[in-house]
């Protein structure tokens, strides 16, 4: 964070100083978790569903923090700041910061939202980004109302790129963090079903996303997946300059001749009549669309192609548990996909499994619940039974209860006879794939988060899961 003294922090918080001195300056690391406080860090004590923040600022001034923010007063022995909401609060320091750095005139602002992809879009923005100039870009995936401004605090005087992944479970939500720090360029990546259950379907959903656009000024850009009519229906609801992006002829950055292998993903880019190969190490067609979101931003910013190109296709992958490869010994391939799991994003990575896997191998799916899907839930894990038959997937592996009605809709097909079983953990999973699989088999381990079958992927592939 950028130096600020103790009452420029508690002005822009609306809070008050309880304890330290009005001119004492603090320029270290924000945070919300006490592990991760240094010596100078800013210390956010926030209430939580099953913990209070306030708890833990004891521990957070051992390890030297020299600002406590807290909704009370504490007897911590260092500054503090009391404020009425500290959400609210680290969203105005978060403000705060940005402003500042804008003000100097380097500072590039790029956003990402969407169902799917934001989190590989940000990684491969950042991959571009950091080749040019100094970069803040999210940690995994610090996208919410706490984790994005948290990413935000991290700028300083010479940070030329801040990228900002934008989340969401309800509306309003991204509209909150557009408030915080308007980009200059917004990508929207796709509106699907993720996390319908909690929106209440599909268009509010489409609402959601759109608040990545809706309050950019004429002189940003609203780099829009064109392929996606939901997201393209955004280019009337914004007065920024709308970018397309996407496979169909009509987009301004598009890509052509998608081959995927194991080894990864190739196509030709395709923008201002020039036409550049690009061989991604990430795995899966379905990351095209984010290579091209980011190649976009790249474009806007004034980055040459070869060098955007060059930096993304350095990228060993999308993230861990994001399409990771893996070797699971004796010839078998693991394909860890279990950290988070919506309708299209299964549907893409089972595609990507039947692609892959070569004529001597059987392709595996081994599934999970996809959680947040509210009233779909039943309907959505049916379709993703099908679609594992339709694709002619050798051997399906169903884990867990809520996960059943895929094994349940598989078994149902006519022409399956004892391809799909289903299990009650990953360890009978394990237990089942280690007695089962051979020499050239591709399997893909796909679930969201909750279900944990993450640590069951690296289980396959040998990786210690800690």
């Amino acid at each position: 964070m950028i130096a600020l003294t103790l009452a420029e922090i508690a002005e822009a918080l609306g809070g008050r100083l309880v304890r330290g001195a009005a001119d004492a300056v603090v320029s270290g690391s924000v945070e919300t978790d006490s592990r991760l406080v240094a010596p100078g860090s800013v210390f956010f004590a926030l209430p939580g569903e099953t913990t209070d923040g306030a708890l833990f600022a004891p521990a957070a001034v051992e390890a030297g923090a020299a600002l406590v923010v807290a909704e009370r007063e504490l007897d911590v022995d260092t500054a503090l700041i009391v404020v009425d909401d500290g959400v609210a609060a680290l969203a105005a320091l978060a403000r705060l910061v940005v402003a500042r750095v804008r003000a100097l005139g380097e500072l590039r602002v790029v956003a990402v939202t969407g169902s799917n992809g934001k989190t590989t879009t940000k990684n491969l923005l950042r991959a571009i980004l950091s080749a040019e100039g100094p970069t803040v870009a999210p940690q995994g995936s610090f996208n919410n109302h706490v984790g994005a401004p948290i990413s935000m605090l991290r700028v300083d005087e010479r940070t030329r790129y801040l990228v900002v992944e934008m989340g969401a479970s309800k509306i309003g939500e991204i509209a909150r963090l557009i408030s915080i720090v308007t980009p200059d360029i917004g990508i929207v990546l796709k509106v699907g079903l993720a996390h319908a259950g909690e929106f209440g379907g599909i268009d509010a959903v489409q609402r959601a996303k759109s608040e990545m656009v809706t309050d950019l000024p004429a002189t940003a850009v609203a780099l829009l997946h064109g392929d996606d009519p939901r997201v393209a229906e955004m280019a009337g609801m914004t007065s920024a300059r709308v970018v397309r992006f996407g496979l169909g002829a009509g987009n301004d950055v598009r890509a052509d001749d998608v081959h995927a292998t194991a080894a990864g993903t190739a196509f030709d880019y395709l923008a201002d009549g020039e036409r550049h190969p690009v061989t991604l190490r990430i795995l899966g067609e379905h990351h095209v669309a984010n290579a091209l979101a980011a190649l976009g931003a790249a474009r806007e910013f004034g980055i040459p192609a070869a060098r955007a190109i060059a930096a993304i296709e350095a990228v060993p992958m999308a993230e861990r548990w994001r399409m990771q490869v893996l070797d699971g010994g004796d010839g078998v391939t693991i394909i860890n996909d279990a950290y988070n799991a919506s309708p299209d994003s299964t549907a893409a990575a089972l595609k990507t499994l039947a692609q892959i896997t070569p004529p001597e191998g059987r392709s595996i799916a081994v599934l999970g619940e996809m959680a947040e899907l509210g009233e779909f839930a039943a309907e959505e894990h049916d379709r993703v039974g099908l679609l594992a038959v339709r694709l002619n997937i050798a051997q399906l592996v169903v884990v867990g209860e809520r996960a059943k009605r895929i094994h349940a809709a598989a078994g149902l097909e006519g022409s399956w006879d004892g391809e799909s079983v289903f299990v009650e953990d990953a360890d009978a999973a394990y237990a089942f794939l280690r007695g089962h699989l051979r020499p050239g088999d591709v399997v893909l381990v796909k679930s969201s988060k909750s279900a944990g079958l993450r640590f069951l992927g690296d289980r396959l592939g040998g990786v210690d899961a800690s």
